[in-house]
């Protein structure tokens, strides 16, 4: 009798286990629960961003001074980069695939295709397959960021091209962007940070 009623717990149990494993490690701090290092910090934030902070930057308030130097580097990798936002979406999108995270592609991937990025280049990132049709810019970034990513180094091959397109501005530009995006990945993948809204999830491979 006892076997049976483990039984009939054990879909609760494991219910219970998800939901625990899904909760953030790091939930959101009330403004009113924030102390004075936290409340400059924000201040900070919203004069450079015109908002307060949010997603990875409200999660990341736990270690303020951390925070703001993030949001300064992401200030100069989002907008002011050798890339358009095409290509630097691109190579954010690259990065939330590689790294598993669902926030970073969540938010960056309706950005990347209102800045052209074929949903069909995007498709293949999120499947795990290189991308057919891609620019020949696209296939820079493309090798570029997926050699960084995977083989953690650059080829004498595929640094050549970028240099050649992009100057070593780019290389460097380039190399930011995918260490930024890893960065505030690794964050949120060690808080567990949710997607807004209960949006999709990334496939997972198996290693």
């Amino acid at each position: 009798m006892k076997q049976k009623y483990i039984w009939l717990a054990l879909p609760t149990l494991i219910l219970a286990s998800n939901l625990l494993f899904a909760q953030t490690r790091l939930p959101e701090i009330p403004i009113d629960q924030y102390s004075a290092e936290q409340k400059a910090a924000a201040q900070e934030f919203e004069a450079a961003r015109k908002k307060a902070p949010w997603g990875p930057f409200a999660m990341l308030m736990y270690s303020p001074q951390m925070m703001n130097n993030a949001r300064s580097m992401g200030d100069y990798l989002r907008y002011k980069t050798a890339f358009d936002s095409h290509l630097s979406e691109f190579a954010i999108l690259i990065t939330a695939r590689e790294w598993h995270q669902d926030y970073e592609w969540h938010i960056h991937y309706p950005i990347a295709i209102q800045s052209g990025l074929n949903p069909e280049i995007a498709k293949a990132i999120k499947e795990g397959r290189r991308p057919e049709g891609m620019s020949s810019d696209e296939a820079i970034v493309y090798d570029f960021t997926m050699e960084l990513q995977r083989n953690k180094r650059v080829s004498d091959a595929t640094f050549a091209k970028i240099e050649k397109r992009f100057g070593k501005k780019g290389a460097v530009d380039l190399a930011g962007i995918a260490g930024y995006y890893t960065f505030l990945a690794m964050e949120m993948n060690m808080a567990r940070h949710p997607v807004p809204g209960g949006g999709e999830r990334l496939p997972r491979f198996p290693d």
